[in-house]
């Protein structure tokens, strides 16, 4: 699996069971046996499933008694949410810059065809 922490999260979601895993955890904390009870699989799939996103850090077990529920480790969204950010700033500036270059254009220039289109100017060939 990949070195850096961002890589590993992204890793471990790109598995649409796992995400959905996520998913269910954020309403809170659950057990294998209850994570694993809408699924097809086995008990070691799920486990291994959870062996990914724990070793992401999306996710850690506790003991609670007799219980070990899965807890959802909300922080690594941190990680995730501030590297998407970023981007999305970047890509919002450049469409504000392409907005001003649009606008700043005049309404009433008439559009010229693309060359392959024009008619061939007389003399040249």
């Amino acid at each position: 699996m990949a070195a850096d922490p961002l890589s590993r999260v992204f890793a471990a979601l790109a598995d649409p069971t796992r995400r959905d895993m996520v998913a269910r955890l954020a309403g809170g904390d659950a057990t294998v046996s209850e994570l694993a009870a809408p699924y097809d699989v086995t008990i070691q799939a799920v486990s291994k499933h959870l062996r990914v996103l724990t070793d992401a850090g999306l996710v850690s077990r506790t003991r609670d008694a007799q219980r070990r529920p899965v807890h959802l480790e909300a922080e690594v969204f941190d990680l995730m949410t501030k590297w998407i950010e970023r981007y999305r700033r970047e890509a919002e500036e450049r469409y504000r810059r392409l907005d001003d270059v649009l606008a700043a254009m005049p309404d009433d220039v008439e559009p010229v065809p693309p060359a392959q289109d024009r008619p061939a100017k007389e003399g040249t060939s």
